[in-house]
């Protein structure tokens, strides 16, 4: 047995759900926050292969999760292709020069960037246990374009929509980039000991049908296409929030081994519609989990209800918060480990 994780991402359905969280490994750990105010900014840890080994780890040890979940963040592609890459105290990631305002052939590579995040991969690797999967990830090529091309995050994706609809082949070549240079990190990650990836798509949710077909799951699918000619076997979870009914068809012509599913989703919809004996990732809201109490337990009896008679991996329907308290992480444990199948 590979561990329950791993197994489940490759299809069966068993008794005992595994559980990780989105950026389980984060602000809301009071031993993050000391290696944080001892080493310095965020960066600088992810760019510490020991520290960020370390921060990867500390979530598995105080709460015991399946799987382990690389610390680092999805800008490094971006930061990899030749943008200069700031987080700003209170304001967030800031990257320059914005595609908005210069061209990708501007950008000089700098791919020694990634060497860093491998050696994490490999430090975290050495140190689970035989029943722990380590997960590499990356951000979707469509997320990554916004903050390359806004410099920043934004509510909407104005600028990055905008260029999408104005400059439909500036923005492909924009898109084609991220799509080699993210194979190649995910293949790396995989090299270096990950188990099984995620990609992140944060933004997919802003795009109507069409531009959801065309940057989103178009970009998703080759590169699940060029991690999986590499690296056979290696499960590829795909989580597009926002996605709503668009899942579906992301989780048909994408061909990810496993969908996750973000909190605005029905979960019971999601086991009845996505295709059959396809694992599903998800979905408690982060904000009942900051919330607590019972109400907290029954949601999470109705999410793996819903998912009994598939493969399902308990998660967040996105990151946890930082304000989440340590005891509302343990109650959560307890309900998922206490579930049986009805």
């Amino acid at each position: 047995m590979a561990g329950p994780l791993l197994d489940t991402l490759k299809g069966m359905n068993l008794d005992r759900r595994p559980i990780w969280m989105m950026r389980q490994a984060g602000r809301y750990l009071p031993e993050y926050r000391a290696l944080r105010a001892e080493k310095g900014g965020f960066l600088a840890l992810v760019y510490d292969s020991e520290a960020a080994a370390e921060i990867t780890m500390q979530p598995l040890r105080r709460f015991g999760f399946d799987g382990a979940i690389l610390f680092s963040d999805i800008l490094i592609v971006p930061y990899a292709m030749g943008q200069d890459l700031q987080f700003l105290a209170g304001e967030g990631p800031r990257l320059s020069p914005r595609l908005a305002d210069h061209a990708l052939k501007a950008l000089e590579a700098v791919p020694q960037r990634l060497s860093p995040i491998y050696r994490t991969v490999e430090r975290v690797r050495a140190q689970l246990g035989p029943e722990q999967t380590m997960l590499g990830f990356a951000g979707a090529p469509w997320t990554v374009a916004t903050y390359m091309v806004n410099g920043e995050g934004s509510r909407d994706q104005h600028e990055t929509r905008a260029m999408a609809y104005c400059d439909p082949q500036g923005f492909q070549a924009i898109i084609d980039a991220i799509v080699d240079v993210t194979s190649d990190y995910l293949v790396g990650q995989i090299k270096a000991g990950a188990e099984a990836v995620q990609i992140f798509d944060s933004w997919a949710g802003s795009l109507a049908p069409d531009e959801f077909g065309r940057w989103v799951i178009a970009p998703t699918a080759r590169i699940v296409s060029a991690v999986r000619q590499r690296c056979p076997g290696v499960p590829i979870i795909g989580f597009p929030k926002g996605a709503g009914e668009k899942l579906v068809s992301y989780a048909k012509e994408t061909l990810v081994d496993a969908v996750g599913v973000d909190e605005t989703v029905d979960i019971a919809w999601a086991a009845r519609e996505l295709p059959e004996n396809m694992p599903l990732q998800g979905n408690l809201d982060p904000l009942r989990l900051l919330a607590g109490g019972p109400e907290l337990e029954s949601r999470v009896r109705f999410i793996l209800d819903a998912c009994a008679h598939r493969p399902h991996v308990f998660n967040l329907g996105h990151g946890i918060g930082q304000f989440t308290p340590i005891e509302h992480v343990e109650a959560l444990l307890a309900a998922v480990r206490g579930w049986q199948r009805p």
